[in-house]
């Protein structure tokens, strides 16, 4: 049983009774080891796996535990409970229920988003400028996850009432932009919790007790999921002081109100921490100290490490000096560099350490700015399967066809309009088997405009000539997309590659399979000269080769991890909906760990430096003007410093000279005791 390595406290907690149950469990204190005792004393005490449901912060998180399950009970027993993120575990039951839903990647909408916000016309009053697209569609999501009851438009407005003037505008923004999502079939991940929520009112699910993970970052959607399961039993594990995420609408009053909201609740405390040396843990507990104690708790330190390292501060007079010194004390470090970690407050602090870390010759990856999704040649190639399984995908078709040359969005998405219409309402239809005859040009009523019929607003339809000698397939130089006005010969090529990939792909089912064809063909590789080309070229024009070897290299390096990922899957669907909900939790490479604060949680390692530790910078004044706090800034030191095992150093400089900026030490720094 897993409850036999467990304190006392751990003990009393995994074994507590049905009920409503709350857990407070520091750094260190070994909540995995906790949860996992719970889930064996419940299967040990006759209840079904399947009526355990198991949430937490990452689907990583949940696979480990999981796993570990796995160690004490047989295997089928472990993998029989439902377990994942919010939005993983509401994406399996969804599909349960055989509701069709077909993800993407939230910046793919954003996109679409933004596309309908440039559509209005806003004129600026009293000198208030109306928030741009991209923070709108943020805002957004942020509204759908923390609001709690109010429409967008009074709830956007009541965030800045400067703004109130622009509300009517945003909402009809965001209708247009629900509509389409439904009239493609779009689904991001906050419809799926919405889509939850709606599945709950028609379904009763049968769980005993659910778990929770990293309680404290729960939002109130999510927390309206978990009241709309209906649990007999909710076992939670959070802790206070490591809620960082009301950025993204958690809302640290849902753990702080636990005792209230479930009156006959019960509230455990794990307090011994087996992580951190005394050094290290006194000196998060110093500072962490200043923010209000929510439930109280004195934690001890278990382990009995011998000569330990005193958390050390490094100032410095410029920033890059800071970089250049950190990586040499990196260089000299007897640790393993996979168990090092730089951790950072704001992302602009990582490209200047990644650049002297390479620059010595020190391996690195990088966790907490762009993901591995996010880089263009893993998007072509989701796009693509996106097509063989949703073949009327809007956004997938653009964002591959506007790679071909002088195509660009516009022209692809007249292209795509034009196959659905030559296709019968099915853009496979009108690429394979095109009914040509559709297109007749003919005169508008407006004398100002002749309608073609398939281009709108095109003057002349285009020769079809250049591409006669090409040795074609005659279906295919017949279709009528050749025609438009616009198509150079280069693009009419690149339309024929794709053309015979898609014709190629029909036949493959395996996500592997489907990986490798395309990674081989000619029209991917066109798209990943076009790709690397542009990473290689200089603010001159010209474009550096090595530059660009070096950047095929990691390209093709991202493709074979793709390739690595799909081998567990078998069907087409399902992989990319897998790779899309755990999009956000990849990292590439060995090397040291280069780390946002948010990306650290839940890790540990050796050795830790927290750096660039200056007002403004950390604590992040900026943020704190735009609706943070002191408070949430000082959570986020806490969990930085947290993450070092046996070494920490603290590090900042008192002047930027590219940006010709002075600094002051973080008030953190004095809180710590380490600045008078």
């Amino acid at each position: 049983m897993p409850l036999t390595n467990l304190n006392q406290e751990q003990h009393s907690s995994a074994t507590c009774n049905i009920g409503h149950n709350l857990t407070i469990a520091s750094a260190g204190t070994g909540k995995t080891s906790t949860i996992v005792g719970r889930i064996g004393h419940l299967l040990h005490s006759g209840t079904k796996p399947s009526q355990i449901l198991l949430l937490t912060f990452t689907n990583k998180a949940a696979a480990e535990m999981i796993h570990r399950v796995a160690k004490f009970f047989d295997e089928n027993t472990a993998k029989a409970i439902i377990s994942g993120t919010f939005h993983s575990v509401s994406y399996k039951l969804l599909k349960q229920h055989e509701k069709n839903i077909t993800l993407k990647q939230p910046n793919e909408l954003k996109t679409l988003f933004k596309s309908i916000y440039e559509k209005r016309v806003f004129v600026d009053q009293d000198d208030v400028k109306p928030y741009d697209g991209g923070y709108l569609y943020d805002m957004y999501s942020l509204y759908l996850n923390s609001s709690y009851g109010e429409d967008f438009e009074t709830w956007i407005g009541n965030k800045n009432g400067d703004q109130k003037k622009y509300t009517l505008i945003y909402q009809d923004v965001v209708d247009e932009f629900s509509r389409l999502k439904k009239e493609y079939g779009y689904v991001n991940f906050d419809d799926l919790l919405l889509e939850m929520l709606e599945l709950q009112k028609e379904n009763d699910f049968d769980f005993k007790e659910i778990l929770v993970d990293e309680y404290q970052d729960t939002n109130p959607l999510q927390g309206k999921i978990l009241d709309g399961f209906k649990p007999q039993s909710l076992f939670c594990v959070g802790d206070y002081d490591q809620s960082i995420y009301a950025f993204n609408g958690s809302d640290i009053n849902i753990i702080s109100s636990f005792d209230e909201r479930y009156p006959n609740a019960t509230i455990y405390t794990l307090n011994k921490n087996y992580r951190s040396t005394a050094n290290i843990l006194n000196l998060a507990n110093r500072v962490i100290e200043h923010n209000p104690r929510i439930y109280e708790k004195s934690l001890q330190v278990v382990r009995n490490a011998p000569n330990q390292h005193i958390p050390q501060l490094l100032k410095f007079d410029e920033l890059y000096i800071q970089y250049e010194f950190i990586s040499k004390q990196i260089l000299k470090s007897t640790n393993a560099k996979d168990d090092i970690a730089i951790i950072y407050r704001n992302n602009s602090s990582a490209d200047g350490i990644e650049a002297n870390l390479r620059e010595m010759g020190i391996d690195c990856k990088r966790k907490g700015g762009h993901s591995f999704f996010d880089s263009r040649e893993i998007k072509v190639i989701l796009d693509l399967m996106v097509l063989m399984v949703k073949q009327n995908d809007m956004m997938a078709f653009i964002h591959i066809v506007e790679y071909g040359k002088n195509i660009g969005k516009a022209i692809a998405k007249d292209i795509f309009e034009a196959l659905l219409r030559i296709g019968h309402g099915n853009i496979f239809h009108g690429l394979l088997n095109p009914d040509n005859t559709i297109i007749k040009p003919y005169k508008s009523n407006k004398t100002t405009n002749v309608q073609l019929g398939l281009f709108d607003d095109f003057i002349e339809m285009g020769s079809t000539a250049k591409f006669k000698d090409l040795g074609w397939e005659t279906k295919f130089l017949n279709n009528s997309i050749l025609k438009h006005p616009k198509l150079t010969l280069e693009g009419g090529i690149f339309l024929y590659d794709f053309y015979t990939l898609l014709k190629e792909l029909k036949r493959i089912q395996n996500p592997n399979n489907m990986i490798k064809h395309i990674q081989n063909h000619k029209f991917f590789k066109t798209i990943l000269d076009t790709i690397t080309t542009a990473r290689a070229k200089q603010k001159d024009g010209t474009i550096n080769e090595t530059i660009k070897q070096s950047a095929s290299f990691k390209a093709n390096r991202r493709v074979e991890t793709l390739k690595q990922l799909s081998a567990r899957h078998n069907n087409l669907g399902n992989f990319i909906n897998a790779m899309i909900l755990g999009g956000g939790e990849m990292s590439e490479g060995g090397g040291v760990n280069l780390l946002s604060v948010h990306a650290s949680k839940g890790l540990e390692f050796n050795e830790v430096y927290v750096v660039d530790l200056m007002d403004g910078r950390f604590p992040n004044r900026t943020l704190m003007s735009k609706g943070g706090s002191l408070e949430e800034e000082r959570r986020l030191f806490y969990v930085a410093v947290t993450r070092a095992k046996d070494i920490l150093y603290l590090s900042y400089a008192t002047y930027d000279r590219i940006k010709k900026l002075d600094f002051i030490h973080s008030p953190f720094l004095v809180e710590a005791g380490l600045v008078q």
